[in-house]
């Protein structure tokens, strides 16, 4: 089964041109035939309406209220509801006589470093499309001035009932517009960021930093859309008639405690996806548990320079006791009373021996017969 998109391409690799708006550029006194034309497509999965019991489509049919029948598109137009609820009529003639010069014109106004537009404001983008031969030579005047000055043109253009802004830049040979939204169609980013104060230290913005450089940059031509691969697989699978595939289950991840090690952990499984040592001898950043919660082992954590003090505690020598006089005098004389009730411990413990041995003697002796 193949899923196919629409494509402004055809067959051959050769574009197939279709404009969606005809008009000129208006460069000065210049003006540039050319047609506008959608610079990107979309390649996601639509889906029907269906009646769930038997699948069969779900249409919206166009009913006139006053009327109450089925209208066909050649019988509707425009119209402007008024706040009391009555409807002007607007013809597409009433459109193409507005009193504007933008009306099929994209008027240029002005010529501005790219970096003075907000991306906030980027809109749609076109490609705008030389329209005849007699366009060739002052579309590329516009395109080579615009690429030596490094500048876009800022334009205005009428486009689907409305004027716009819009932004001209070169790609490639080609040149292409950005619509942009007005300045005050851009929100301003109040309540958004953290309403409390929040220190970032020094050693977390150079953790920071080592991630963003581990991660590198990537080629945009690498990236792809992944729901949409898996979502083409479970429709080529119920398709054939087949199970779709299992969902695969999420990876667990773990309470971070502390940021630092959160950063360190990034980092290292960034160095490790590329191939590279970690680094050795790096300090370990203090856990900081949350408060009312213990580690699972219950002891607590200390950082490398803690450790490192109490070992060089233990290695230093004991502190010398200073002794006075009179406890060295008491001390002198519990010590000969030691020594005297030694000495006397030995020599009752050698007596008793010798008694021992004389009366065993004794005992021992055979008797004389008369």
């Amino acid at each position: 089964m193949t899923i196919s998109y629409k494509s402004w391409y055809s067959d051959g690799g050769k574009p197939h041109v279709r404009s969606i708006w005809n008009g000129a550029i208006s460069f000065g006194l210049v003006s540039i035939p050319i047609k506008l034309v959608n610079a990107t497509e979309s390649h996601s999965i639509s889906f029907r309406q269906v009646h769930t019991e038997d699948n069969g489509r779900i249409r919206y049919r166009k009913f006139c209220e006053l009327e109450d029948r089925e209208v066909t598109q050649s019988e509707i137009g425009k119209g402007y509801e008024d706040a009391d609820g009555t409807i002007v009529p607007i013809t597409d003639e009433d459109l193409s006589h507005l009193p504007i010069p933008t009306a099929r014109t994209i008027e240029i106004v002005a010529f501005v470093p790219a970096d003075r537009i907000d991306p906030l404001q980027m809109d749609a983008a076109y490609y705008l499309a030389a329209s005849g031969a007699p366009a060739a030579k002052p579309y590329t005047l516009l395109r080579e001035a615009l690429k030596r000055s490094h500048k876009v043109a800022i334009a205005k253009y009428a486009l689907r009932g409305r004027e716009r802004l819009g932004m001209l830049r070169v790609v490639g040979d080609a040149i292409a517009m950005h619509g942009l939204l007005w300045p005050d169609e851009v929100r301003a980013p109040e309540g958004v960021a953290p309403d409390v104060d929040v220190t970032v230290r020094d050693k977390e913005l150079d953790l920071a930093d080592a991630l963003m450089d581990t991660l590198g940059e990537v080629d945009l031509e690498d990236l792809h859309d992944e729901y949409r691969e898996a979502l083409e697989e479970v429709i080529a699978a119920k398709a054939s008639g087949e199970s779709p595939p299992e969902t695969p289950e999420p990876a667990q991840g773990g309470k971070v405690l502390d940021l630092m090690a959160a950063l360190e952990k990034s980092v290292r499984a960034a160095k490790e996806s590329r191939g590279e040592a970690a680094g050795a001898g790096a300090e370990e950043a203090e856990v900081t548990p949350l408060p009312g919660k213990k580690s699972a082992s219950g002891a607590k954590r200390t950082t490398a320079k803690q450790a490192a003090a109490k070992e060089s505690a233990a290695k230093q020598p004991a502190p010398k006791k200073t002794v006075t006089k009179k406890a060295a005098e008491g001390r002198a004389g519990a010590e000969k009373a030691a020594a005297a009730k030694s000495t006397a411990a030995k020599s009752v413990a050698g007596k008793a021996p010798a008694k021992k041995a004389a009366a065993k003697k004794t005992a021992s002796s055979p008797r004389r017969s008369a």
